[in-house]
């Protein structure tokens, strides 16, 4: 499917032939700009980014680079390659035919997964607005700026769909997209996680990490799709998506990296030497991990849930990845939960395993995250020093589900409430972590420099140095 980039709004999905859909999207997207220059990253919109732009759905080879002011960026609508041997692959419809338009059964319920999936794009770009204030290198100014681009590309995304195949109700959606805002406290964002302050790197590299790695496996979930179109979206959003994970990934890593470059030179791991070093140390980095993980495994829903059953059996919404596995309909198969018995102790409870199909999900991204703290803690193993950096287990600090406001320490024991209120500094973020995180948010805008808390990269971005101009500042 060839790229149009001559048309006002680039596409792949011949938008020319549908005269009406081309004029409603043509009316959204003043809305959208207008959204952006108010909601987008404040104070940047003159500024030159060298921002990559996709150009073909071939992961080989799909996008170009070059220097743009962001309000001029080609956003557009991509869907990946149809592929013709494709049949829906899980549920009751198993083997059947694609659908290539919303069955009237499946309608609010796809659309409510669109509208939820798409509030979550504009969200991260608002809660990151302010960021490019206190930026530590252009190198990390930019790779700020690519994500939130991209981000605004994936509303774009979602927004077809609604636009496409959801007539006036889509329409009046894909409008209240842009009238939510993250952390409003009349109109906020849909999901919690995407109302939560980003006011410091720290922060937006754990987000980055954890909860654009959340948005991975909706995304492989979601392409599992019968809807084709929805499928196919989420095919091509996932190319991209993988360059947030990569700069949350490598951002943690060079903080740690820091940390460790300043414990060799100070011959301390005394978290107070090495802040007052210029760093952040490790036991502050582990309780912004602790927060912005619990803060994410919400995001997949319940552990046990009627409506993930639904989605699983109606062909709407599959397991990541699904071809892995070896039942695809699930009829009869159980999965064991450990739930809390109220007693203070913890129960094994098996239920259907179409009802466990958020706690599957869930599961496989724990595992993924796992990977980057191998990483940070071989580096930290390697110079010789005994700290290392964990998940908390999957049941502390949840809100949704068996383990919703139970009590419990990082490692899943429950715990009185007054003990938990008494220990909070010691699994959480203090206002001291953040104040004294805060400090250290000083702008670094020289080519080539870099903040004194945070490492270099390893490479620059598309084989330039790291000296290259990333952004030029207006």
């Amino acid at each position: 499917m060839a790229m149009n980039y001559q048309d006002r709004i680039p596409n792949n999905v011949d938008l020319a032939s549908d005269r009406t859909l081309q004029r409603a999207l043509e009316h959204w997207q003043p809305e959208f700009l207008k959204w952006w220059q108010g909601m987008g990253p404040s104070d940047f919109q003159s500024s030159d980014v060298y921002l990559r732009t996709a150009t073909s759905v071939d992961a080989k080879g799909w996008a170009t680079y070059g220097h743009v002011r962001m309000p001029e960026y080609r956003w557009g609508i991509f869907l990946a390659d149809p592929d013709p041997a494709r049949r829906v692959g899980f549920g009751d419809e198993y083997g059947k035919d694609l659908w290539q338009q919303v069955p009237g059964e499946h309608r609010s319920t796809l659309r409510r997964l669109i509208v939820t999936q798409g509030d979550t794009e504009p969200a991260s770009v608002e809660q990151q607005r302010l960021l490019g204030h206190s930026a530590p290198s252009l190198y990390d100014l930019r790779n700020l700026f690519q994500v939130n681009v991209e981000e605004g590309r994936h509303l774009w995304a979602m927004v077809y769909l609604l636009h496409g195949y959801f007539g006036r109700d889509g329409r009046e959606e894909a409008e209240q997209l842009l009238e939510r805002h993250s952390g409003s406290i009349d109109n906020p964002r849909i999901l919690g996680t995407f109302n939560e302050p980003i006011s410091d790197w720290l922060s937006f590299f754990m987000f980055t990490y954890f909860t654009d790695r959340d948005g991975k496996y909706q995304l492989k979930s979601l392409a599992e799709s019968s809807f084709d179109p929805l499928a196919r979206t989420c095919q091509f959003m996932l190319t991209e998506e993988a360059h947030h994970m990569f700069v949350g990934e490598t951002g943690i890593g060079r903080v740690v990296k820091r940390c460790i470059e300043l414990m060799k030179e100070l011959g301390s791991e005394d978290p107070e030497a090495i802040r007052a070093a210029g760093a952040i140390d490790l036991p502050t980095i582990q309780r912004y991990l602790n927060f912005w993980f619990s803060s994410s495994l919400d995001l997949f829903g319940a552990d046990t849930s009627s409506n993930a059953a639904a989605y699983f059996a109606n062909g709407i919404k599959g397991r990541p990845d699904e071809g892995q596995y070896a039942d695809h309909r699930e009829l009869a198969s159980t999965y064991d939960l450990e739930i809390p018995d109220g007693a203070g102790g913890v129960l094994a409870q098996g239920v259907p395993m179409r009802n466990a199909m958020n706690e599957v999900m869930r599961n496989s991204y724990v595992k993924d995250c796992e990977i980057g703290l191998t990483r940070w803690n071989r580096a930290i193993a390697k110079a010789g020093f005994s700290g290392n950096l964990t998940l908390p287990s999957t049941r502390f600090r949840r809100t949704i589900g068996s383990w919703a406001n139970v009590p419990t320490d990082l490692r899943g024991t429950i715990i009185p409430q007054a003990q938990f209120e008494a220990r909070k500094d010691e699994f959480l973020p203090t206002a001291a972590d953040r104040a004294f995180v805060a400090s250290l948010m000083q702008p670094v805008t020289e080519p080539g420099k870099m903040a004194g808390w945070i490492a270099p990269p390893d490479r620059g971005i598309n084989s330039n140095a790291l000296e290259y101009e990333y952004v030029r500042l207006a």
